[in-house]
């Protein structure tokens, strides 16, 4: 099994990378529209994105959506002290990003503007695959999985509402879970949105 998995995360990692910059742009625009008109969207005062990376769906544009409602917009950071976990750092517009060993960008603050998990409202995740009943499938660090392992124990979570975006072309019939596998309350792409 570990390598099917293997081959069907390169599998959809090559189809993300190979959308053209058009549709990119227009999966993007897509996808704000889709969030413009979502409840959880609407309702959200402290909002996780992710600056998007090797063929990932642009948030941009959202975040700058975001900004102009006055919605707090957080980036994911590597947690100080508990390795392979995720916080999230307040960023505002024009802030300046620094890349972590991973290269992934993260906001450069003179203050510690991080806030845990637990109290984002809503949280958009990257992901190299997902299937209609809202699973998952990431990059395979984990990252986000060991984050919200919370959510699991927790039977009534009042929040975050954890929602993955991807291009339409990352959907598969069904990604076979893991037991640290953390299924999200939805997906949202340029043309769908898919809640549970």
């Amino acid at each position: 099994m570990p390598s099917s998995k293997s081959s069907l995360r390169q599998s959809l990692r090559l189809a993300r990378t190979q959308l053209t910059h058009p549709e990119q742009l227009t999966a993007s625009i897509g996808l704000c529209r889709q969030l413009l008109l979502h409840p959880r969207f609407i309702n959200s005062r402290k909002l996780a994105v992710y600056i998007s990376n090797d063929g990932e769906i642009n948030l941009q544009p959202l975040i700058h959506l975001a900004w102009s409602l006055r919605k707090d917009v957080y980036l994911p950071v590597l947690h100080p002290f508990r390795q392979g976990e995720l916080v999230f750092m307040l960023y505002k517009p024009g802030q300046t990003l620094a890349k972590n060993r991973f290269g992934i960008p993260e906001p450069l603050s003179p203050h510690d503007t991080r806030a845990p998990s637990w109290m984002m409202d809503l949280v958009l995740t990257p992901l190299v695959g997902f299937d209609e009943q809202g699973n998952r499938m990431g990059m395979g660090g984990g990252f986000y999985d060991r984050t919200f392992a919370f959510i699991k124990g927790n039977t009534r979570p009042r929040k975050p509402y954890l929602m993955g975006t991807a291009h339409e072309c990352q959907k598969t019939e069904e990604l076979v879970l893991e037991s640290w596998d953390i299924t999200m309350n939805g997906i949202v792409t340029g043309s769908h949105t898919y809640d549970n």
